[in-house]
């Protein structure tokens, strides 16, 4: 499985996602995961609606295998009912 995190400095609930991917890398060998960070890349949200395909109002913006899950709140219940994130 392979997570791209699509985020920006200083955003609370890019850290949070973050963290949450290096959780599940330390803790499943079938997990990876890039943080792309979208100041860094000049990514705007512009582009990023291109690849979510709809309107982009906040970040982080997460896939999982080419699936968008949504944001941090949702990856985080994605993890927890399919990862086993929290056993």
């Amino acid at each position: 499985m392979f997570v791209v995190i699509f985020g920006r400095p200083a955003c609370p609930y890019c850290v949070r996602a973050k963290e949450i991917a290096e959780t599940l890398k330390e803790k499943r060998e079938d997990f990876n995961y890039r943080y792309v960070d979208i100041h860094a890349e000049g990514i705007s949200k512009a582009d990023l609606e291109k690849t979510v395909g709809k309107p982009v109002e906040t970040v982080p913006q997460i896939f999982v295998d080419q699936d968008h899950v949504g944001g941090c709140t949702e990856f985080e219940a994605y993890a927890k009912a399919n990862l086993e994130l929290f056993d």
